[in-house]
């Protein structure tokens, strides 16, 4: 999955706990990029608990690191879409997978 705000992709992980951070965006979990996280205004939804951003989104519910409150997801119905909130990424993208898949799965 791709950062939410630039649509960068993770590379493969070093050692450690990872650079990129969770977080809950309209109902959806997304990925911030360490690029991203410098920014001020991450536009995140927040804990209506303690106004906190660390949400995870699971099974329909939406649940706050900090405080630990939980919530039922609002339906998606009255929602933007998921593939709205993440930018289409690189041009020639498409390209690119389907040139890979082609070669592992030996199309022609």
């Amino acid at each position: 999955m791709p950062c939410y705000r630039c649509g960068a992709r993770q590379t493969d992980p070093v050692r450690g706990v990872s650079p990129w951070k969770r977080g809950v965006r309209r109902e959806a979990q997304v990925l911030v990029c360490p690029d991203c996280q410098r920014e001020h205004d991450l536009d995140l939804d927040t804990c209506a608990t303690c106004g906190s951003i660390s949400l995870i989104c699971r099974l329909g519910e939406v649940e706050c690191r900090s405080c630990g409150s939980v919530r039922l997801a609002r339906s998606r119905d009255s929602l933007i879409s998921a593939e709205s909130l993440v930018p289409a990424g690189p041009p020639g993208l498409a390209a690119e997978v389907e040139a890979a898949l082609s070669r592992v799965l030996g199309r022609s």
